[in-house]
C-alpha cells in the first residue's frame, strides 16, 4: 500500500498554512465479487473493481469535500480544487475541523488473506453450489432453494492529514449465504443460513446449509400464540439486531441533538447487572475489525455498559467537539466518496455462561424468538418503544414446544435491559457490525389471539 498511502500525503501537502487550511485525503481501492447460482446453474456473477480518493478541506469553521473514480496525482488535484470550491458554498459550523493525532497506537491486526485475493472465480461457484446441494439434500421437505450466495470483498485504503495523521490499512472478507423454503401438504416455511470469513478455507458450508435447513423446517405448522406476557429468550441474531438499535442510540451526535433513550443518563443504572456492552473494533474476530477509524485514528474497545451502568457514548471528532470531548477512534465512512460520521463497528455483550439449551431449560416456560420484522417501524430510539412482528417456537417445561408466528412482541428497550434474566455463552460474530448470543428477558408482552 505505499503508493496509497504516498498519494494521500502528496494531497496533505498542498494545505494552505497561511489561510488556517486543514486538509484530509481518504484513497482506497478494492474488489467486490458476487455470485449467485439456482438450481445448479449461474444465475448471476459479477466481479467490481473501485478505486478513487476523497478529499475534506477545512478553513474559516466551514467544510468542502469531493472525490474523483481515480488514483492518480491529477485526479487528486482535481479533487483538492473542487473542495476548496466546495468551502465557500458550506455553512458555518463552530466545530469543524480534521482529527488529530490523539496518542493512541494502532494495534497490529491480521486482517489480511493473501489467499483470497488469488481464490479462483471457479472455486467460488463450486462453493455456493455445493452448499445448494446439501440444503436440498438436508431434508425431504426443502421444496426450493430461492438463492445461494457468495460473496468476498478485498480492500485496501490510507488516510493522511494535514494536521499529522498517516494510516493505512487494508482486509479480506467472505461469506455464504443461502436462503430456502421448506414445506409440507399444509404449510411452507423459510430459513436462510450463512458462514463468514477472511478466506475461503474460514467457511463452513455445512453449518450454513443445516442452519438454513432447520429455521425452515422447524416452524412448520406454526400457529397464531395466545396473547401472554412471558420470558422470551432472543436467538443469536435477533439479539444482534436488538445491539444493533442499542449501538445506534449511543451514537454521541444523536445524543447531543437529544434524539437518544440514553441522553443525559451517564452513570446510571441502564441495564441489569449481567450486562457489559462493548464497541472493540480491535477484536479481529469481528466483522467490522479494523485498526483505524474513517478519520485515521487508532479503534479502541469503548465500554459502553459496565454491570448495567451507562459509561460512555461513541465519537467521531466532530461530535466530540460538540460535547467537549475527545473522539473516541469512533468515525466510520462508506468510502472515498463520503465523509465520516458516529457509529460502531463490533458491538457485542460479554457472554455469560450457559449455552442456549441450557438457557431454556432454566426459563422453564416462554417464548424462542428465532427472527423479528418490522424493526425500522417498531422501534422508537428516542422513547425506547419496542413493538416488533416474531415468529418462533414456545417454550414449555424448559424444552423447545410448538411453532408459532403471526404474532407481535412489545415492551421498551430500557425495560428488557433492567428485566435480562439470562447472558448466553454462544458468541457469534455476523455479518456486520454487531455480534449476537442468546439473551433471555422477562415480562415481554406477546400479542396474538
Amino acid at each position: 500500500m505505499p503508493e496509497l498511502i504516498d498519494l494521500a500525503e502528496a494531497v496533505t501537502r498542498h494545505a494552505d498554512d497561511r489561510a488556517g487550511e486543514e486538509v484530509e485525503a481518504y484513497v482506497s481501492r478494492g474488489r467486490e465479487t458476487s455470485i449467485r447460482v439456482f438450481e445448479g446453474e449461474v444465475e448471476q456473477l459479477s466481479s467490481a473493481d473501485s478505486a478513487g480518493i476523497g478529499v475534506r478541506v477545512v478553513r474559516d469553521g466551514k467544510q468542502g469535500f469531493a472525490w474523483v473514480g481515480a488514483l492518480d496525482e491529477a485526479a487528486a488535484r482535481e479533487a483538492l480544487t473542487e473542495a476548496r470550491d466546495n468551502v465557500s458554498h458550506a455553512t458555518f459550523d463552530e466545530h469543524a475541523g480534521l482529527a488529530r493525532p490523539d496518542g493512541v497506537r494502532a494495534a497490529a491486526l491480521d486482517l489480511w488473506r493473501e489467499e483470497l485475493a488469488g481464490f479462483p472465480t471457479q472455486s467460488k461457484v463450486a462453493l455456493a453450489l455445493e452448499l445448494e446441494r446439501q440444503v436440498r439434500a438436508g431434508d425431504s421437505r426443502i421444496r426450493q432453494v430461492v438463492s445461494s450466495d457468495y460473496a468476498d470483498a478485498i480492500g485496501e485504503s490510507a488516510i493522511a492529514t494535514s494536521t499529522g495523521i498517516s494510516e493505512s490499512t487494508r482486509r479480506t472478507t467472505c461469506y455464504l449465504f443461502v436462503y430456502a423454503i421448506a414445506g409440507d401438504s399444509d404449510d411452507t416455511q423459510t430459513g436462510f443460513g450463512y458462514s463468514v470469513g477472511r478466506s475461503a478455507d474460514d467457511l463452513d458450508v455445512g453449518k450454513a446449509s443445516a442452519d438454513a435447513v432447520d429455521r425452515a423446517t422447524r416452524l412448520l405448522g406454526a400457529k397464531k400464540p395466545h396473547s401472554s406476557r412471558l420470558t422470551v429468550v432472543l436467538d443469536q441474531r435477533v439479539t444482534a439486531t436488538l445491539l444493533g438499535i442499542i449501538a445506534s442510540t449511543l451514537s454521541g451526535e444523536e445524543v447531543s441533538k437529544g434524539r437518544s433513550l440514553f441522553a443525559d443518563r451517564l452513570g446510571e443504572e441502564v441495564g441489569n447487572g449481567q450486562l457489559t456492552l462493548v464497541d472493540d473494533p480491535t477484536d479481529s474476530s469481528a466483522f467490522g475489525a479494523t485498526p483505524v477509524d474513517g478519520e485515521g485514528l487508532a479503534t479502541r474497545r469503548n465500554e459502553l455498559i459496565s454491570g448495567g451502568k451507562l459509561m460512555g457514548y461513541l465519537y467521531d471528532t466532530h461530535a466530540g467537539r460538540v460535547a467537549r470531548t475527545n473522539s473516541t477512534g469512533s468515525a466510520v465512512r462508506g468510502g472515498y466518496r463520503t465523509t465520516p460520521g458516529v457509529g460502531a463497528r463490533a458491538i457485542s455483550l460479554l457472554p455469560g455462561e450457559l449455552t442456549q439449551s441450557e438457557i431454556i431449560s432454566a426459563v422453564g416456560d416462554g417464548l424462542l424468538v428465532q427472527s423479528v420484522s418490522g424493526v425500522h417501524s417498531g422501534v422508537n430510539p428516542v422513547s425506547g418503544d419496542f413493538s416488533v412482528g416474531a415468529e418462533g417456537l414456545m417454550i414449555r417445561n424448559g424444552a423447545l414446544a410448538e411453532p408459532v408466528r403471526e404474532m407481535t412482541i412489545a415492551s421498551t428497550i430500557q425495560r428488557m435491559l433492567l428485566h435480562v434474566r439470562h447472558v448466553g455463552s454462544d458468541l457469534d460474530w455476523l455479518p456486520g457490525s454487531s455480534a449476537g448470543l442468546t439473551l433471555a428477558i422477562d415480562d415481554v408482552s406477546l400479542g396474538g389471539e
